[in-house]
């Protein structure tokens, strides 16, 4: 970064800063002392106690941020053997009591090497578990020798690494190829798991001998086997409880980036440094992380560029500098979602990608394009085409030669061409507006492979209402359906469709309670939807035992319910909600106490609306102990006739609720129905 732009970048910062009370952390600080001086210039001292938190593992950065005689360092002790205890047994079996005798001791031995150091203990552990099987005391045995020393004081980093790279050759050979594959986004990157399953298929990672198993699910049994492993961390989980994003562990990161690096399995230019030990050789994969200055094409030596398979960008850098799609022959995966073409003389430019033809993968996500250029039907491998938030409006009708493409996602203005129909590989098909693409309605149900559908019905021609029920209908192996703003179309879905039978997600929202299903639709039952786990729908008018038909779906996880108006009395069983982990129940009035004893064992996340003057001393508190696993409450409290101290009681008994809970879960009390959130 040259003085002047950081001078800048600093005066910037300082002044956004200097009249408040500020908490910055800095972490995973690998840094040298020269950097964090100059991030230190960057923070505003002024006297509202503002605090700066700062790790590292690097002894003399600590001591460089000491700033003041107030300042301290706090060395993090390892745990406890206890703690250790608790968390290797608890990884494995549970439980610390399921440990059987004969593992007891050689487990012991196992934790003395592993130092207290949770990420060392939790390796282990995953190492020790496959699948479903614990493995036998020979094979403690055979792990417990090869970690040598274990993790020594002196050491940790490198006795890590070791620890780490167990679990990596341990890894059957497609597993290691995907983990290593992880090199190529930055630290502390959070990586969409769907996107990067995508990848890892574009770059032929991922095989099955069965036609009639879908790839991508292959796909998804990898990431979670490294998940069970340890190796990938969860970063974010949706309230249906499924890992969405995930990131990895930064020591776990430095092995696998220096395994890449040995291999030339990914080479990675950052801050115009090149983390590979020879730039003159072939490429294979390039990523660039962090790009401050600006880099020269001549950089990108055409010669190194041919034989690279992926081209990804995770920096905001400008795309005049970046190499023209004419210098790659073989490349397999090209995302440029993060270049920042503000700061270019025009936008990302396409010319040449129908010269891409091994291309499978293109992602360009939020990226500033105009269009697609009509030469991309050449792409005849093309599996994904992610075009989501550009400013494209059509796509070119070559679009519907690319005979391959699995993933297809666009914003739901974007106008598709007539010829969809064709593209029967398609799996995943998101956003699409059927009032801008009319056609596409009769032509949805050719694409029988479709697992994944998003649409809006907005302003959408009445007439063509039969004929999507028609095509939704022919769709056997949806397992995701999410209509937006469905309007007439739901009444005579609730009436006439016949779900698929293994419909996992069913999703529709309307902004105007006028365009809602006017009752439960009939399919909503436990022998038509066996597998849904979400649910999230909007219902004019809701009957008494309605509740009670959704609490017997045997798989639901998330539900979402919201209605105008209940008749008669709500019912609820013992045994509703068998599987549920988060409900919302909006727009009319419930309470826990409608759940017995028996009913919603497993709800974590529960919203719901009440009356202040319908809570009564003590039936809240009982109501709330039928929730044995609740973790987090929102309530709307309706104030009707109420006074303001009766609102007040009214709040006391629901925390006092919540805290005498047995997990003493968090409470939020709003006072009107659209601020529950999810």
């Amino acid at each position: 970064m040259a003085s002047t732009n950081r001078s800048s970048k600093t005066f910037i910062i300082q002044q956004g800063m200097r009249n408040y009370s500020w908490r910055k952390s800095v972490n995973s600080l690998w840094i040298r002392e020269e950097i964090w001086r100059f991030i230190n210039c960057a923070l505003w001292k002024n006297k509202l106690h503002s605090r700066v938190i700062t790790t590292t593992r690097n002894v003399s950065v600590s001591e460089a941020c000491l700033s003041s005689s107030d300042d301290m360092i706090h060395k993090m002790k390892p745990l406890s053997d206890e703690d250790s205890r608790i968390l290797f047994h608890r990884r494995i079996f549970q439980s610390e009591e399921k440990c059987s005798e004969d593992l007891r001791v050689v487990s012991t031995n196992i934790l003395k090497k592993c130092g207290g150091v949770p990420l060392a203990i939790i390796t282990i552990a995953s190492l020790l578990v496959s699948g479903q099987r614990i493995k036998q005391k020979d094979e403690w045995m055979h792990v417990h020798n090869l970690m040598g020393r274990g993790v020594t004081q002196g050491g940790i980093v490198k006795d890590m690494k070791r620890i780490l790279s167990l679990s990596y050759y341990d890894l059957p050979s497609h597993l290691k190829t995907c983990l290593l594959y992880l090199s190529i986004f930055p630290e502390d990157f959070e990586i969409v798991k769907d996107w990067l399953i995508w990848r890892w298929l574009a770059e032929g990672f991922i095989h099955c001998d069965k036609k009639e198993t879908s790839l991508f699910e292959i796909g998804e049994s990898y990431f979670n086997e490294l998940m069970n492993r340890s190796l990938i961390q969860p970063a974010n989980i949706n309230e249906e409880g499924t890992v969405t994003t995930c990131r990895i562990h930064d020591m776990v990161l430095d092995l696998i980036c220096s395994l890449a690096s040995e291999e030339n399995f990914i080479s990675i230019l950052d801050n115009a440094e090149w983390h590979a030990p020879n730039l003159q050789r072939k490429l294979r994969r390039l990523s660039l992380h962090n790009i401050k200055a600006k880099v020269q094409n001549h950089q990108f030596d055409s010669t190194s560029l041919s034989k690279v398979r992926t081209f990804a960008v995770f920096s905001p850098v400008t795309c005049d500098w970046l190499p023209s799609l004419s210098s790659f022959q073989f490349l397999r995966v090209l995302d440029l979602g993060n270049c920042d073409s503000r700061k270019s003389s025009s936008g990302i430019t396409l010319k040449y990608v129908g010269n891409l033809i091994h291309l499978r993968y293109l992602g360009l996500k939020d990226a500033d394009v105009c269009e697609l250029p009509m030469d991309i039907g050449k792409l005849q491998l093309l599996q994904t085409l992610d075009i989501e938030g550009t400013r494209i409006e059509e796509l070119p009708s070559t679009v519907v030669q690319l005979r391959n493409l699995i993933c297809l996602c666009v914003n739901y203005t974007v106008r598709l061409p007539k010829g969809m129909g064709s593209l029967m590989s398609l799996e995943v098909l998101q956003q699409v507006g059927l009032s801008s693409s009319p056609h596409i309605v009769e032509e949805l149900s050719h694409l029988t492979e479709v697992r994944t559908l998003s649409v809006d019905c907005a302003n959408m021609d009445e007439d063509l209402i039969d004929i999507l029920i028609k095509s939704l209908g022919n769709l056997h192996k949806l397992q995701n359906l999410c209509i937006v703003d469905g309007g007439r179309l739901n009444d005579r879905m609730g009436e006439s469709w016949v779900p698929p039978p293994n419909l996992r997600s069913f999703d529709s929202w309307y902004p105007a309670s006028s365009l809602w299903f006017s009752r439960l639709p009939k399919w909503v039952n436990s022998m038509s939807l066996p597998h849904l786990s979400t649910l999230v729908i909007y219902v004019e008018e809701l009957q008494g035992d309605d509740i009670q038909i959704i609490g017997m779906l045997p798989a639901l996880r998330f539900l979402r319910l919201r209605a105008s108006r209940v008749m008669g009395t709500l019912v609820v069983r013992a045994d509703a909600f068998p599987s549920a982990k988060c409900c919302m129940f909006r727009g009319f009035p419930t309470a826990p106490c409608l759940f017995p004893p028996g009913a919603m064992q497993r709800v974590q996340r529960l919203k719901f609306v009440v009356s202040a003057s319908s809570i009564e001393s003590g039936d809240v508190d009982c109501a709330l102990g039928h929730l044995p696993s609740l973790e987090h409450l929102q309530v709307c409290l309706q104030r009707e006739n109420s006074s303001d101290e009766e609102i007040e009681t009214a709040k006391a008994w629901l925390r006092r609720a919540a805290e005498a809970h047995p997990k003493r879960p968090t409470i939020e009390i709003k006072h009107n129905y659209w601020e529950l959130t999810l």
